[in-house]
């Protein structure tokens, strides 16, 4: 480590990709479900695949969704165990659990306290697997 004092560049989280078996899909679940809006798409033939950046604020003022679907996959894609999970925070998770029910989205983990805490959180799955927590802002706790 240097001794003399650095200046970091000012870093911030531009967006996370996920892999997506079924683009349309993904858009509709995002979209039409979480209220996300499609920011840009843009189709790389050579390349043969499509990338699709979704969010609540723009690029350059949020943090966004980047949904990569690669034309020719076939298989289903291996999450990992090192994957954990994207995060939404929404004012009522309860309420917002409720809406979910309604138009069929699978939860791995029903609106609770969290193990050890008393922050209210749910884990909901998107169409591939991904594991989506849902979670109130801090101040309410």
């Amino acid at each position: 480590m240097p001794d003399k004092e650095i200046q970091i560049p000012d870093f911030r989280l531009d967006h996370t990709m996920l892999r997506v078996k079924d683009l349309e899909k993904s858009i509709y679940f995002y979209t039409k479900i979480l209220g996300m809006r499609i920011l840009r798409k843009n189709e790389y033939p050579d390349g043969r695949f499509t990338n699709t950046f979704i969010g609540y604020n723009s690029e350059d003022d949020g943090t966004t969704l980047e949904l990569t679907y690669n034309w020719d996959q076939e298989e289903e894609y291996i999450k990992g165990n090192a994957w954990g999970h994207l995060a939404l925070k929404v004012s009522d998770v309860y309420a917002t659990s409720s809406y979910l029910k309604e138009m069929g989205v699978e939860f791995t983990k029903e609106p609770s306290p969290m193990k050890n805490g008393t922050r209210i959180i749910a884990f909901i799955k998107d169409p591939d697997g991904y594991v989506i927590e849902l979670n109130e802002p801090l101040k309410q706790n």
